[in-house]
């Protein structure tokens, strides 16, 4: 079994008509909601073996609070590029071409891939808001064969929801 968990990056800031949209950093939501995320998650005994990330600063950031939070090294999480607005083909890619030794991966990105992505493997999902966190359990010892025949939803949490 494999698991899998989407992380949309907290909430970014606007401030700055100066930044490109890639280096916009987190809002004091986002700084707030975030650590929030992965304290539930750390209650819940839920510890990735990597996070894959978009380069994005507000995901780069989302990202490594998790791993503070959840006090896992950096060394892994894995900067990736591509996830940055990625398509949910994108997301897929990447996840598959992981190393099978990983159980538990994180994503953290952004929409409207990330939706697109809940939409493929799950039906249709309204909209996963910034911070939220949508997991899945893979039926599959191997990335490579992740499809929507072998995988089914776990959880759902986002900073509104009620615990």
């Amino acid at each position: 079994m494999k698991k899998i968990i989407l992380v949309r990056h907290g909430k970014s800031a606007w401030d700055n008509p100066n930044l490109s949209d890639h280096d916009r950093p987190l809002a004091d939501r986002g700084l707030t909601d975030v650590p929030e995320m992965g304290l539930r998650l750390k209650e819940k005994g839920i510890v990735p073996d990597l996070i894959l990330s978009s380069t994005a600063t507000r995901a780069s950031q989302t990202a490594e609070i998790l791993a503070e939070v959840l006090h896992i090294p950096k060394s892994k999480i894995l900067y990736e590029r591509n996830l940055y607005h990625a398509s949910s083909g994108m997301i897929l890619k990447y996840i598959q071409r992981q190393d099978d030794a990983h159980e538990l991966i994180f994503v953290v990105g952004h929409n409207p891939g990330m939706n697109d992505f809940i939409d493929f493997f799950s039906g249709t999902f309204d909209n996963l808001p910034t911070s939220g966190l949508y997991g899945w359990i893979v039926d599959t010892e191997h990335w490579i064969q992740l499809r929507p025949d072998n995988i089914k939803t776990w959880f759902v949490d986002y900073p509104k929801k009620r615990v």
